[in-house]
């Protein structure tokens, strides 16, 4: 059976471009999800972020290999380059406010502990005081993106930090992140970010640490803190992602598929995927194809 790769977007449904480098975009959840019949099937983003407040109702997400359920209010967050996908409640009500990945990255910048915000997709609970303080908060955003007055950048960045600063509190990551842990949390979001741009080269934890100025010790601290792991299964769980996402999203055979994520065995490929999902690839592959008819 042959498997159609899943769909690259800029926003859902419009044809890949690229992105301007400010790029912010505020809609209604509405305007999109009920066309669909309330189905936003399996897409990703090259370049975009998203932050959805679900106001009223509910759904799934699928992102990845795993699937979050949520209950309003609350705000889903997925990092760009994530395959995601969702089933709302008929009638949910909510803003879908996406963000262009450099400008994003800028506004990390300006504190630390926002650095592990979107390490992963997750959904976020918020008391339901808050969700209508989130509301206002992305109301006040859609209307200075609807006009250019003086200080327009300043007041959306303004917003676009509010929200992601009540997002931050609320979760449970922000758990690790307290004050005096800014700087781990900083090293641990460089490591992420080195991590997906090298991962196929299969480099080991030494030569990452030395490309980002850190000891051994002190980078093994720090995603033990920040991120709950070690360097080295952050290592292996960004190839198994890219790994399960070709054997689901393409035809290539499981030896092309060892090559495509850095090794040059495919025997060792199988039993490394087997060693830690379960399953050798093939079956792992199957398992996931809906039946021929």
């Amino acid at each position: 059976m042959s498997t159609a790769p899943v769909p690259s977007f800029y926003l859902y449904g419009e044809p890949q471009r690229s992105v301007a480098e400010g790029f912010v975009h505020v809609e209604s959840l509405d305007d999109r999800s009920r066309p669909s019949e309330w189905t936003i099937r399996p897409h990703v983003h090259r370049d975009l972020n998203h932050i959805i407040l679900i106001a009223q109702g509910g759904g799934a997400m699928q992102a990845e290999a795993a699937q979050v359920r949520f209950e309003a209010p609350c705000l889903l967050l997925i990092p760009a380059g994530i395959i995601h996908g969702f089933s709302w409640h008929r009638e949910s009500r909510g803003h879908v406010t996406t963000i262009a990945d450099s400008y994003l990255r800028h506004l990390i910048a300006r504190d630390a502990d926002l650095a592990t915000l979107f390490a992963y997709p997750h959904a976020v609970e918020l008391p339901a005081h808050e969700g209508g303080d989130a509301e206002t908060i992305i109301g006040r955003m859609a209307r200075e993106l609807g006009w250019a007055g003086p200080g327009q950048r300043a007041a959306i960045d303004a917003a676009l930090l509010q929200l992601m600063v009540l997002a931050l509190r609320h979760a449970a990551l922000a758990q690790a992140v307290q004050p005096g842990n800014a700087r781990q949390a900083a090293l641990v979001a460089r490591l992420r970010e080195r991590i997906d741009q090298r991962f196929r080269q299969r480099e080991s934890v030494s030569v990452h640490a030395r490309a980002l100025g850190a000891s051994l010790t002190a980078l093994r601290q720090a995603c033990a803190r920040v991120a709950g792991s070690s360097p080295a299964q952050m290592l292996d769980d960004r190839c198994l992602l890219e790994a399960r996402r070709l054997l689901v999203y393409s035809q290539m055979s499981i030896t092309d598929i060892a090559y495509a994520v850095g090794f040059d065995d495919p025997a060792y490929f199988s039993r490394f995927f087997a060693r830690h999902i379960g399953q050798p690839p093939r079956a792992w592959r199957t398992a996931r194809r809906p039946p021929t008819s």
